[in-house]
């Protein structure tokens, strides 16, 4: 006895799309907000459009600027690090997993400022620290240290900015 569709949510149906549609609909997508290729290329693929088909878009969508990884990886970097306070090992990580060329990356993450980092680093630090709940001092610095590796620090920074606030002992 099979279930129905509608009574069984781990299944998605993919409703077939026309090309021109589809081309229509990811347009607007990518105008929307900076979209990578494996984002675009997924999303064709929840149209129902065959990998052939959607690489003929996506190079379309190329020609016309409305993908652009190079811009991607930049947008996405600035909100990131401004919006998120995410450090550059945690940004490299996201982005790698969005398939973004290591140029792209590199280039982009120059974008960030070294001693805007540092404030935000230190920042960060602060205000944890300030935070956390915790008499016992070594478990303090422990809690920070991992509140800012999760972020994407890195080891050596995180080491000089708690050790700083935590007055160098």
């Amino acid at each position: 006895m099979s279930i129905p569709e509608k009574e069984n949510p781990g299944q998605v149906s993919k409703k077939k799309m026309s090309v021109i549609r589809a081309k229509q609909r990811i347009a607007s997508y990518c105008a929307y907000q900076e979209r990578c290729l494996s984002e675009v290329r997924n999303k064709l693929e929840d149209y129902g459009i065959t990998s052939l088909q959607a690489d003929k878009i996506i190079t379309q969508l190329a020609d016309e600027d409305f993908i652009n990884e190079q811009r991607f990886a930049e947008s996405f970097v600035r909100g990131r690090f401004t919006i998120k306070k995410w450090g550059k090992l945690r940004i490299r990580q996201e982005l790698k997993m969005r398939d973004i060329p290591n140029h792209y990356i590199a280039t982009a993450l120059d974008l960030i400022g070294d001693d805007e980092y540092l404030d935000t680093l230190n920042y960060l630090a602060k205000r944890k620290w300030s935070l956390t709940k915790e008499p016992n001092l070594l478990k303090k610095k422990a809690k920070v240290n991992r509140f800012l590796m999760f972020r994407g620090f890195e080891v050596d920074l995180i080491k000089e900015a708690v050790d700083a606030v935590s007055g160098g002992s």
